[in-house]
């Protein structure tokens, strides 16, 4: 058998597809953010970064920087091995101690990335109900499907944010059975946010456990960063809070918070926590030190929401196709892979602007997009620098402005996403 002309095969169809996925060789330059250093064929030069998820920027923050390199000079670069066999080390501590605190939960469990924490964390939970039947949104991320497909237990997929659909999933099962919920506060491509007080008065009614990802909202909602269910006020009606220290808290990590009980389950029982090597004293401190200024100051969030709808407003008012976004998430509608790619090629190559084409399986085809998230330190001449420079892309390529299309587009394709959204998990 020709193993290597197997796997030739399944990238040769990504490229005919126009979906070969491009890695930018990008360095960034703290006390420049959002400007980066771009590699490419022997060259290097700056670039401006408009879809970083460092969201407020604290990746470069001078107290972050000095806790990691403090921690790093006393206890070294690495954990040293799992916590089962080398014991965990005190910065980790202290971390998912100011992560129970920062959701008002008991207890707090850190994983080495977001993406294995929800993966870990809902397979692990869900294989401990006996009989549970998950409820998955069809727009959660893949990390939550995959947690949701290795739990092996039976699953139902709820149209996006839809209540009556969960409802009715809800009202026909068993009333005596398990029932975990899994959900996201804010959902990534298209920036809305989800019912969740409706979704816990359902959990409520029908004896349903709820766990939320909150990773595109900690730190940067709430009074303290706590996300979306810190700003309404309903971390208490919500048994599971996931996140990640990865995005606007500027390090590297996922982790959970919730019932003691829960938590040290999760820690005794999921695969993905006992045997993989633990998060560095380094990096736990450089999180802890993020976390606990961002419980403090306003500042970051009030700059970052303000340039965030200064960006929308600028590039609506210019006739750009704006997708419909309730938070921070600034999408433009491309409609085409081919045209997505090239959009992102001329907007790097000509403007010196950085924003990775979004196309299938991420969304829905069709639905292929330009994802832009604005920071804080992305000022007004860079705003309409960036307007500037989607009008010339767009008119070279002879893409659609227009934002009916983005909505129409949007709309549309709900129902398509059950099947094709990762596997329909």
């Amino acid at each position: 058998m020709d193993y290597r002309s197997i796997f030739q095969d399944a990238v040769d169809q990504l490229h005919s597809e126009k979906r070969y996925r491009v890695f930018a060789n990008l360095e960034r330059i703290v006390g420049k953010f959002p400007r980066a250093i771009h590699r490419s064929g022997g060259s290097a030069r700056e670039v401006t970064v408009w879809c970083s998820n460092d969201y407020l920027g604290m990746g470069q923050n001078e107290n972050v920087i000095a806790a990691l390199c403090e921690a790093a000079g006393k206890m070294g670069s690495g954990a040293g091995g799992t916590r089962n066999i080398s014991g965990t080390n005190h910065p980790l501590v202290e971390l998912e101690l100011e992560l129970s605190d920062l959701h008002g939960k008991e207890a707090a469990l850190v994983f080495t990335s977001g993406f294995i924490s929800n993966e870990a964390s809902i397979s692990t939970i869900a294989r401990l109900l006996p009989n549970c039947l998950i409820l998955s949104d069809e727009l959660n991320h893949s990390s939550m499907i995959e947690g949701v497909r290795r739990s092996g237990t039976e699953k139902k997929i709820f149209r996006h944010n839809d209540l009556e659909h969960l409802e009715e999933l809800l009202r026909a099962a068993d009333p005596d059975r398990a029932k975990l919920i899994v959900f996201e506060s804010v959902y990534s491509m298209d920036g809305d946010i989800a019912p969740i007080e409706a979704i816990a008065d359902l959990a409520d009614k029908y004896g349903a456990m709820t766990y939320i990802d909150e990773v595109h909202a900690v730190g940067m909602y709430g009074t303290r960063g706590g996300g979306i269910c810190d700003r309404d006020g309903l971390a208490d009606r919500i048994d599971i809070i996931e996140g990640t220290l990865a995005k606007a808290f500027g390090a590297l990590g996922g982790y959970i918070t919730g019932p003691r009980a829960v938590i040290d389950a999760v820690r005794s029982y999921a695969p993905g926590f006992i045997f993989t090597t633990a998060l560095p004293p380094a990096m736990a401190a450089a999180a802890t030190t993020s976390i606990r200024h961002l419980k403090t100051s306003q500042t970051e969030r009030q700059q970052h929401q303000q340039q965030a709808q200064k960006t929308k407003d600028v590039l609506l008012d210019a006739g750009l196709p704006v997708m419909p976004s309730q938070t921070h998430i600034v999408p433009i509608l491309v409609g085409d892979p081919e045209l997505c790619k090239r959009a992102s090629d001329r907007l790097m190559d000509v403007h010196g602007i950085y924003i990775q084409p979004i196309n299938y399986p991420t969304v829905p085809r069709g639905t292929e997009r330009l994802r832009i998230t604005p920071s804080p330190f992305h000022d007004d001449a860079l705003i309409h620098a960036l307007r500037d420079a989607l009008i010339e892309v767009w008119d070279t390529l002879g893409i659609a402005l227009t934002t009916e299309t983005s909505t129409s587009v949007v709309n549309s394709d709900r129902v398509v996403q059950l099947t094709v959204n990762k596997s329909g998990g």
